[in-house]
């Protein structure tokens, strides 16, 4: 029997709803909190499963060194990092990170300009998170021995659909993600720490292999004090160690806090934030020196190098080694699964963190609020990283650590800058010290890998020109969250409850009588509005015209006979619309603007609407009207004389 047929229409209508559903908007995000701890393992996946590559890149970088330089790199991740981020939790706990701290200090469009270049690395970090970590899940498989041979030229393909399978996990929810992430991180860290465990074991019943390290430490320094400072020279190279503190603010809103808590002050969430940092630095940190350590003394520096059995996989190495290939490769299958899983992490930031700028700046569509649309287009772009590298996991390595070190120094900079305005010299002091740290480092890196800074460049350039497309294209909106009048503003409206509301819009001057005695003249003469007809004058003031939506509030001002509502906002036309529709939703008819005619190019009145919020006010505030109300019978009238 044949079921019944569905039209394409409705298809259509049906994905659309479940692209756009209102229970995965925005709202979804801050409701499906989760404890602290599970939370931890979501970023985890991220911060984690550099064990799986970290003690390589340690040893090939720093040799006999990589312990003591992965020493230094934990004291930064205990003593600088950790203190930097747990105070850029108490400043922002719903997600903005050391960017909003950042965008208070730069008014307007160059600190929308400055935020959008943040912006623009956090995607360079977590975009190359997902598909580095994928690229490299894809090398553990096939170099694993039991994997067939017609796979070994397929990176691409099979990088591809791990990250399909990343993106499909997040169209399901965070629920899914978050439970997945516990069990990866949990099992991961238990075989790391057998892995670990037995190569301490095996030092300790063969302690040749530390007087072997010490012979090839001394052998190319024999001062102590010359050690550290060449370790501390080497360390930056080492600086992917300390990529899970901006996952882990960016997924606040996932923390589940108290009940007493209130968007305004979460202290509990701030307070479980602080737990959930401190506990992945502390495991992290014992992870990092401990397997440094076992891997330096046990495997031969040979094997770190291109081509060696332990290349970018010394634990993976250890524990075929010690424990056999059955556990080696549950230990292979727990690493590829972790580094697929580790873009989850990235994937989660980036949900909360860009819905949070871009839409708020007019600089991205409604839309981009909804989680599963954003997914498929993180996804996307994700795909076009991984062709355009093909897959290659050191080809991305210089971008994935420019945008982590740039990040981290900018939160350091915030904190620092925070910290001083609160008058608190010795902070300051302490964090300052931090940040050059993390300055240094980050040159250091760009030096060494600017193919970094070049693609961190091409994704700043991407949402620079794709957020202002998106402005020019949104910039006629109401913009309007909310408009509200005050009490002598409503009884301006009472009055003319047996009148039309007439309504002459004003850029103040003076603001005198012999101002509105003038202008009023003027637009009676030009408009011919009958003598006994009363009016109101209406001036919108420009606040910040960089911004996009937000709350108006219509003050009524006496100055003589004359009778004015004043206003603040972004945009002149777009909040004269705003207030004409509003003066119809509370008098039940339809107000009457008045305006001069404004002569020059056209052009250029378009660009001071965009950049300034004003230009050829009536035309546009037409144009905003005709958009925000499709019935033309119901819409305010506009008049233009002169």
């Amino acid at each position: 029997m044949v079921g019944p047929i569905v039209p394409p229409k409705q298809y259509r209508r049906q994905f659309a709803e479940w692209l756009l559903d209102a229970n995965r908007s925005e709202a979804e995000k801050h409701h499906v909190r989760k404890p602290w701890w599970q939370v931890m393992c979501l970023t985890g996946v991220d911060y984690f499963s550099t064990l799986g590559y970290q003690p390589g890149i340690a040893a090939l970088a720093a040799g006999a060194l990589s312990p003591i330089a992965t020493l230094i790199l934990v004291l930064l991740t205990l003593f600088g990092a950790l203190p930097i981020y747990r105070r850029v939790a108490s400043i922002s706990p719903h997600g903005e990170g050391s960017i909003a701290m950042l965008e208070k200090l730069l008014p307007g469009w160059q600190g929308k300009l400055f935020v959008l270049c943040l912006l623009g690395f956090v995607a360079t970090d977590f975009i190359i998170t997902i598909t580095l970590s994928a690229a490299d899940a894809t090398a553990h498989i096939i170099e694993n021995p039991f994997v067939p041979e017609f796979l070994h030229g397929q990176s691409v393909t099979i990088t591809l659909i791990l990250v399909a399978l990343l993106g499909a996990v997040f169209l399901r929810g965070f629920q899914e993600a978050i439970g997945i992430a516990v069990f990866l991180v949990s099992v991961y860290l238990f075989l790391n720490l057998i892995t670990i465990g037995v190569g301490a074991y095996q030092i300790l019943n063969n302690l040749s292999a530390v007087a072997n390290w010490q012979q090839a430490l001394f052998a190319q320094q024999s001062n102590p004090l010359l050690i550290v400072g060449v370790a501390a020279l080497l360390f930056p190279k080492l600086a992917l160690g300390l990529s899970g503190f901006e996952t882990g603010v960016a997924v606040m809103p996932l923390v589940r806090g108290r009940q007493t808590d209130t968007e305004q002050a979460p202290k509990g969430r701030i307070r479980n934030t602080h737990k959930l940092l401190g506990t992945a630095a502390i495991i992290m940190s014992f992870f990092l020196m401990t397997s440094s350590l076992v891997t330096t003394l046990l495997i031969p520096a040979a094997e770190f190098q291109a081509g060696g059995k332990a290349n970018g996989r010394a634990l993976a190495y250890l524990a075929h080694l010690y424990l056999g290939n059955a556990f080696g490769t549950v230990y292979d299958l727990s690493t590829i699964a972790i580094l697929w899983f580790a873009g989850a992490s990235a994937m989660a930031g980036l949900l909360n963190i860009v819905p949070r700028y871009l839409p708020r700046y007019g600089m991205a569509p409604s839309w981009t609020l909804m989680i599963r649309p954003l997914v498929l287009i993180y996804t996307f772009v994700a795909f076009v990283v991984t062709i355009i590298f093909k897959a290659n996991v050191e080809a991305q390595g210089g971008a994935y650590a420019t945008g982590v070190l740039v990040l981290m120094s900018s939160a350091a900079i915030a904190v620092t800058l925070s910290t001083r305005n609160r008058g608190k010299l010795s902070r300051t002091l302490t964090f300052g010290i931090i940040t050059l740290v993390f300055i240094y480092t980050t040159i250091v890196n760009i030096i060494e890998r600017p193919e970094g800074i070049r693609i961190a460049s091409l994704f700043i350039g991407a949402i620079i020109v794709t957020s202002m497309i998106s402005r020019v294209w949104r910039s006629t909106e109401l913009r309007a969250e909310h408009l509200e009048f005050d009490e002598v503003a409503r009884q301006f409206l009472a009055q003319e409850n047996h009148h039309a509301v007439r309504l002459i819009a004003n850029r103040i001057s003076i603001g005198d009588e012999r101002e509105y005695f003038l202008k009023e003249q003027e637009v009676r003469e030009d408009t011919h509005i009958p003598p006994d007809e009363t009016i109101l004058f209406l001036e919108i003031q420009i606040s910040d015209a960089s911004q996009f939506a937000h709350t108006i509030q219509v003050q009524g001002v006496q100055v003589g006979n004359y009778r004015i509502l004043r206003a603040r906002s972004a945009a002149v036309p777009n909040a004269i619309a705003a207030i004409a529709l509003a003066i119809r939703d509370e008098t039940g008819r339809l107000p009457h603007v008045y305006f001069g005619w404004v002569e020059g190019n056209p052009i250029q009145y378009l660009m001071r609407f965009i950049l300034l919020g004003e230009g050829d006010i009536a035309v546009l505030t037409r144009e905003v009207l005709r958009k925000a109300e499709r019935i033309p019978q119901r819409r305010p009238r506009i008049h233009v004389g002169g």
